[in-house]
C-alpha cells in the first residue's frame, strides 16, 4: 500500500513537473527470478530481481547512461557512488517536501536551522561564506525540483 501511495504521488509529480522518473523498488528477498519493469503515469517502476538489492540497481543505471542525474537516496553509499560519477543526490527528506508544493521550493541553508550539537562544520580551505561545489550542486538540484 506505501509503495502505491508513493507511485501515485511521483504520477502526480511527474505531471507538473515533467520529469523522466524513475522509481526502483527491492526485490532481494520476495522478488521474481528476473527483473521487471513496468511504466505507469509516465514514470518507470523497476522491481529487482530476487537476490539483487535496488543499490545496485540504481548504480547500474546511472554509470551506464552518462548524464547528470538527480537521485533521491538517504543511504550514504549511494550517495558518494552518484557524486562520484558526476551526478548529484537528493535527499530523501528534500524530496518529500517537494512532492507536495506546486511551486518550486526555496531552500535556505542557513546556519541558524542547524544546531551546534547536530553538526560541526568540518575545517575547510576557501572562502568560508560560499557554499563548497558538492552544496552548491544540491542547490542547483533542488530548484529544478
Amino acid at each position: 500500500m506505501q509503495r502505491e501511495m508513493l507511485i501515485d504521488s511521483l504520477i502526480e509529480y511527474g505531471k507538473r513537473k515533467d520529469h523522466d522518473i524513475t522509481v526502483v523498488f527491492d526485490g532481494w528477498k520476495t522478488g521474481e527470478g528476473k527483473e521487471s519493469r513496468s511504466v505507469a503515469g509516465g514514470i518507470t517502476i523497476i522491481y529487482t530481481r530476487i537476490g539483487e538489492n535496488a543499490d545496485s540497481v540504481i548504480k547500474r543505471i546511472v554509470s551506464s547512461v552518462k548524464r547528470e542525474w538527480l537521485v533521491v537516496t538517504s543511504d550514504r553509499d549511494i550517495a558518494n557512488f552518484v557524486w562520484a560519477s558526476g551526478s548529484i543526490p537528493v535527499p530523501a527528506e528534500a524530496f518529500l517536501g517537494c512532492l507536495g508544493k506546486s511551486e518550486s521550493p526555496h531552500f535556505d541553508y542557513s546556519e541558524d536551522e542547524v544546531s551546534e550539537q547536530e553538526y560541526r562544520e568540518p575545517q575547510r580551505k576557501g572562502n568560508p561564506r560560499q557554499l563548497s561545489r558538492k552544496e552548491k550542486a544540491l542547490v542547483r538540484a533542488l530548484r529544478k525540483l
